[in-house]
């Protein structure tokens, strides 16, 4: 009796152990199903930039009005408020029709960046030859695009690259071609300009809502000058003995919505990447002269 009761409890956690395994493979399962019917979605989309459009003699729409329309509606109420039913709603054609040109949301969002980074290309004979002024002009031209559309902030897809996204990367290749430095220097240098633009975007972008939103309230002031009386913030009080309470948030305020506030640190990055440069063409000189 005692024995089969052990061997109960034993079947019992075995059993238990089992489903869990079970349960953990079907999870993993499911997990590696999702990723890969995104990487099919995502590959898939690639075919929007080779399919041939539909065959008519005078096709009604082209893709380029179709993600015309989609920004249109983007710009004026977000980008969820973007669907193939209300493109067709503005073009005044059947939503099906619309999958003749554009089969999936992803083609749609692959086409709808991608017309997006064409504002970013800037005309060959407005790109400065020397390197600061040339990715100078490229971030002006992604704030100014940013700043235009800013729903693209709230995309979380990863879009597919079109011919406009390689065109951009192409300039922006040609804007450090100049350098006498490693790829990885350059690539350093496009990446951190295209983070700082990107990120002072995403930042103006929050303090717009909080604008809208009537700023900051006096409740809210009066909490942090309470923290800043506990002495837990040391910094913070000294700011507030120096400026005073409103005196210390209108800096604050007024320092966030500082327009020249982008090309002056814009100016100190390229300073870094500047001083940067020279110091290695220093150290390789150095480093040759004691080989020598």
């Amino acid at each position: 009796m005692v024995v089969d009761q052990v061997t109960e409890r034993i079947d019992a956690k075995i059993n238990q152990k089992v489903l869990k395994g079970q349960e953990k493979v079907a999870r993993k399962t499911a997990k590696h199903l999702e990723q890969l019917d995104k990487l099919t979605a995502h590959l898939e989309a690639l075919d929007v930039w080779t399919r041939a459009e539909p065959g008519t003699r005078r096709p009604r729409f082209t893709r380029e009005t179709i993600a015309a329309t989609a920004i249109r509606i983007a710009d004026a109420e977000g980008f969820e408020a973007v669907s193939m039913r209300r493109i067709a709603v503005e073009l005044g054609a059947g939503t099906m029709t619309l999958y003749h040109y554009v089969r999936t949301k992803d083609e749609l969002l692959a086409l709808v960046t991608d017309t997006l980074m064409a504002e970013l290309v800037v005309p060959a004979d407005e790109l400065p030859a020397d390197w600061r002024g040339a990715i100078s002009a490229i971030a002006r031209r992604s704030l100014e695009m940013t700043t235009r559309h800013p729903w693209l902030l709230d995309i979380a897809d990863d879009p597919n690259i079109g011919p406009n996204s390689v065109r951009h990367f192409d300039q922006s290749l040609q804007s450090v071609s100049s350098l006498d430095a490693s790829m990885e220097a350059k690539l350093d240098l496009m990446t951190v300009v295209d983070e700082y633009v990107f990120g002072f975007c995403l930042y103006q972008r929050t303090r717009f809502h909080e604008q809208a939103d009537n700023g900051i309230s006096a409740e809210l002031i009066e909490y942090v000058a309470e923290l800043s009386r506990t002495g837990e913030y040391p910094q913070l009080a000294q700011l507030m003995e120096t400026y005073g309470t409103h005196g210390a948030w209108q800096l604050i305020n007024a320092h966030s919505i500082d327009t020249a506030r982008f090309e002056r640190n814009l100016a100190r990055i390229l300073d870094g990447f500047e001083a940067s440069f020279e110091r290695d063409a220093q150290r390789a000189s150095t480093e040759q002269t004691s080989d020598a």
